[in-house]
C-alpha cells in the first residue's frame, strides 16, 4: 500500500477541455547572396562524406534529385496499431552491436538527405543569421562574450540539477509512438505543453524528427509560444529541448529560430570529434548541449569534448545499467555534469517506469527523461501524463510503495497512481 493516501489529482484532467493551438506556418522569404552561400557550404560539407553533391545542383528538379539519390527511401517504424514481427535474437554481443550501428548509420544518412533537402529549398533568413552567427563564433569573433555569456547562465542545467535526493523530469512531446500500442494519436502540443508545467516537469523535449516522432521544428514553435503564456504566473514557463537528430549545425540554427534553449546530440550518431563542435556551435547560441552516451567510453569522451550534460540513452538494465555508464566518470575540476536517465518505456501497463525513475534518483541521477511511458494509459483520470510526472518526482521509495497497486487491481489497494506526494 501507499505511504500517503490523500489525492492530488481530480478526476478530469485539465487538458481534456483545452482548444488546440495551432501556430502559423512562417512565410518563405528568398535567401540573400549570402545567405546562399551558407546554404551551398552547409550542403557541401555534407557532400563530402556520404554525397557527390555541388552547388550548382541547387537548380536540379526534385525528380532528377530522387534519381540521383538512393538515400530518399523512407524508414518505416512499427505504428501503435500493428506489433513489428518477432525475430530470432543474434547469438553474439558483436552481431548485436553491429546491427545497431547499421541502424544508426542508416538513420544519420536519411537525415543527412533531409538536411540537404532543407537546405535546397531555402532556410528562412532567421535561420540563416544563426548560421552566420555560428560561423563567425567558430572564427573566434565572439569568443570572449560567449564564455561568458554560458558561465554565468547554464539555465537548462540549473533546472535540471536539484539536490540530493529529489529527480527532475523532462518530458518529452510525439506525435508518433514507438510501436508501443497504447496510444495512436497523443494530444496537440498546446494541449500537453501546460500539463508538463502544471503537473511538475522541469523541461519540455519535442522529438523534431518526423521520421522518429512524428514531429517538426513548427511543433518546438508551438511549445515554446505556449510556454511563453505563463509568463510571470507560478509555475512560469519551462525551458523547450528541440530534440532532433542533429547531423549539422543548421538544425542547432534551426532550433534557436524556433525558440528553443537546449538541443540534444547522440554521441554515437555523430563520434567524439562533431559532439565537441556541436556543443560549442550551442554555446555561440546561448543554448546548452545534451549529449546522448550509451557507453562509460562515450560518456568520458563527451565530458573532454565539453559536455556539461549527458543523457544515458538506449541502455538495458534498468538503473542498475545506466548508472554503469556514469559510474567513475573523471570530471575536470571546477566544473558540473548533470546526469540524466531515459526510461524506455515497457511494453505493459504495470507502470514499472516510476520505478525505474525512483530508483535511478537513489542511484544519484540528476534527472530522468520520460518519453513514451506518458501516453501508455491515454486520458485515464489517474494515469495522465500529469499523474506520472508527478508520481515520479515523489518522495516515495520502492522498498515503501509502488505504482502498480491502483484501484483494487493486483493488490487490493484503494489508492491511485497520482495518489503519492511530494
Amino acid at each position: 500500500m501507499f505511504c500517503n493516501k490523500t489525492k492530488i489529482l481530480n478526476n478530469t484532467p485539465p487538458y481534456l477541455t483545452t482548444s488546440v493551438y495551432r501556430p502559423k506556418q512562417p512565410s518563405t522569404m528568398k535567401s540573400s547572396t549570402r545567405s546562399m552561400a551558407l546554404v551551398a557550404l552547409i550542403l557541401s560539407s555534407l557532400s563530402q562524406s556520404t554525397y557527390s553533391f555541388t552547388p550548382n545542383s541547387l537548380q536540379t528538379t526534385r525528380r532528377q534529385q530522387r534519381q540521383k539519390s538512393p538515400l530518399q527511401i523512407p524508414i518505416i517504424l512499427p505504428t501503435s496499431s500493428s506489433r513489428p514481427r518477432t525475430t530470432t535474437a543474434p547469438t553474439t554481443s558483436s552481431s548485436s552491436t553491429t546491427s545497431l550501428q547499421a541502424i544508426g548509420v542508416f538513420l544519420r544518412k536519411a537525415k543527412e538527405a533531409d538536411v540537404r533537402k532543407y537546405c535546397e529549398d531555402g532556410p528562412s533568413e532567421s535561420v540563416l543569421a544563426h548560421l552566420q552567427q555560428i560561423k563567425d563564433g567558430r572564427d573566434g569573433t565572439l569568443a570572449e562574450d560567449i564564455a561568458k555569456t554560458i558561465a554565468d547562465d547554464q539555465r537548462l542545467q540549473n533546472l535540471l540539477t536539484k539536490r540530493r535526493g529529489t529527480i527532475s523530469i523532462i518530458a518529452e512531446y510525439k506525435r508518433k509512438l514507438e510501436g508501443s500500442g497504447f496510444l495512436s494519436d497523443p494530444p496537440s502540443p498546446a494541449i500537453l505543453s501546460p500539463v508538463f508545467r502544471e503537473f511538475g516537469a522541469s523541461a519540455v523535449a519535442v522529438m523534431a524528427c518526423p521520421r522518429l516522432g512524428g514531429c517538426d521544428y513548427d511543433d518546438v514553435a508551438a511549445v515554446v509560444a505556449e510556454q511563453e503564456e505563463a509568463r510571470g504566473e507560478v509555475p512560469g514557463p519551462l525551458p523547450v529541448i528541440s530534440s532532433d537528430l542533429i547531423v549539422d549545425e543548421i538544425q542547432i540554427a534551426r532550433a534557436k529560430s524556433a525558440g528553443a534553449e537546449g538541443v540534444v546530440v547522440t554521441y554515437g550518431v555523430v563520434g567524439r570529434e562533431k559532439v565537441g563542435r556541436f556543443v560549442r556551435d550551442a554555446e555561440i547560441l546561448g543554448m546548452e548541449a545534451i549529449v546522448n552516451v550509451a557507453s562509460k567510453e562515450e560518456a568520458q569522451g563527451a565530458v573532454e569534448e565539453g559536455a556539461s550534460i549527458l543523457c544515458v540513452a538506449g541502455v538495458e538494465g534498468g538503473a542498475e545499467g545506466k548508472f554503469a555508464v556514469i559510474e567513475g566518470l573523471e570530471v575536470p575540476e571546477g566544473r558540473r555534469i548533470c546526469t540524466i536517465a531515459n526510461i524506455l518505456a515497457k511494453d505493459n501497463k504495470a507502470l514499472e517506469e516510476v520505478e525505474e525513475a525512483w530508483m535511478c534518483r537513489d542511484k544519484g541521477f540528476n534527472c530522468v527523461w520520460v518519453s513514451d511511458a506518458l501516453y501508455k494509459s491515454g486520458n485515464d483520470p489517474v494515469e495522465h501524463p500529469g499523474a506520472i510526472i508527478n508520481s515520479m518526482r515523489a518522495k516515495s521509495s520502492v522498498k515503501y510503495a509502488s505504482p502498480k497497486a491502483r484501484s483494487g487491481k493486483g493488490e487490493g489497494a484503494r489508492e491511485y497512481l497520482g495518489d503519492i506526494l511530494m
